[in-house]
């Protein structure tokens, strides 16, 4: 759980996303990134009020030390920018009035209008309770006090958060600094567009941040395949590191290293697109293909499932990069870690479907018929 925490401080945020064809996106990052992880931690971790849930680019959850840095979107949006929908302030009264009273509460605990439509409602078309506490949530007066399931607990803001947390609205300058100097801490080296990422209308803030920030030798330019990127100064120590190459890493569609599909593209020659919402026969690599790192490369993607019921983590579809050419050493890596990934699903078996690549059907399938013993 420490290294949970660990992590979380360290790339600023981790997304939350609701698919679950394998664990969902948020364990699955952090699995990467701590041994031994248990979605159990990061429920703990939030009970604990170490960490909390916010919009980063989406959805997410933060160190509960970077609240006062939430602060200005909170506050924009409480001001009336729009994020999804018109908020109906009178509803919101009303369900803030009802959540001081009786304590935290679901979207369920709202029952709808009497005579209200029985058919399902279409996706993002929320109940109107549902969209006012997310409003709420959205500028700052509720927080996530804990998950029931996959469904969010609200509280006020006051009764979620620890003692002793600074509130303190940052300047902008000091907003601009945080967000380069989180953004570079976790990916190492960066541009301004990448830094401010789906954060309206802070690009150029950000931009002259870092040119006020590089002239005074806070980060530092580094040019990579044509582009000027920045690093802080204490990142270009970790080159002199060896890597360690052999471990081949099953990544989430939302981990931090991907979710930037066109700097993905410039620094890794890897062109990932999730295809979960691409109509079926227009996918090319499977509904849910999951990256996969090995030396040091993006080397494939693979397209997975964890069949729950039968306790069987299915591998459904492999397509591999022009760059993997040890295709037999690779497979041994990735049999190891896919008994790993399987066993973090909760499953006991792995069964490998058909596949295009037919070599690497044929390598996986013997490797682990051997750690099988």
């Amino acid at each position: 759980m420490d290294a949970a925490l660990a992590a979380i401080r360290h790339l600023g945020y981790v997304q939350i996303d609701t698919i679950s064809v394998v664990e969902r996106a948020h364990h699955h990052t952090l699995w990467n990134r701590a041994r031994g992880y248990r979605p159990a931690h990061l429920a703990q971790l939030l009970a604990d009020k170490n960490i909390f849930e916010y919009w980063s680019h989406a959805a997410a959850v933060l160190p509960v030390e970077d609240y006062r840095f939430c602060l200005p979107r909170m506050r924009a949006i409480a001001a009336g920018q729009r994020h999804w929908y018109t908020p109906d302030r009178r509803l919101m009264k009303k369900v803030l009035r009802r959540i001081a009273d009786e304590g935290p509460l679901r979207a369920r605990d709202f029952e709808s209008k009497p005579g209200a439509t029985k058919t399902p409602p279409a996706m993002w078309d929320w109940k109107p309770a549902k969209r006012a506490l997310e409003q709420l949530f959205m500028e700052g007066k509720l927080m996530v006090a804990r998950r029931d399931g996959f469904s969010k607990v609200y509280d006020l803001a006051a009764r979620v958060l620890p003692p002793g947390v600074d509130t303190t609205p940052p300047a902008g300058e000091e907003y601009a600094r945080f967000l380069v100097r989180r953004f570079l801490r976790a990916n190492g080296l960066g541009r301004a567009e990448e830094v401010a990422y789906l954060r309206g209308g802070m690009r150029p803030t950000v931009a002259q941040c870092m040119a006020r920030m590089a002239k005074r030798g806070d980060i530092v330019p580094v040019q990579t395949r044509g582009r000027v990127y920045y690093a802080l100064p204490e990142a270009l120590k970790l080159l002199e590191r060896r890597l360690t190459r052999k471990r081949v890493r099953i990544l989430s569609p939302f981990d931090n290293l991907l979710i930037q599909r066109e700097r993905m593209r410039h620094l890794f020659d890897f062109d990932y697109r999730i295809e979960c919402y691409t109509p079926a026969a227009a996918r090319r690599h499977g509904y849910f293909s999951l990256p996969v790192l090995w030396d040091g490369r993006l080397v494939a993607r693979m397209d997975c499932k964890a069949e729950r019921a039968s306790r069987r983590l299915l591998v459904r579809n492999f397509v591999s990069e022009p760059c993997l050419k040890n295709k037999e050493a690779f497979t041994s890596a990735l049999a190891d870690a896919l008994l790993d990934f399987a066993a973090f699903n909760a499953c006991d078996a792995i069964e490998v479907e058909p596949l295009r690549d037919k070599t690497v059907q044929q390598l996986l399938r013997r490797a682990l018929i051997e750690r099988r013993g």
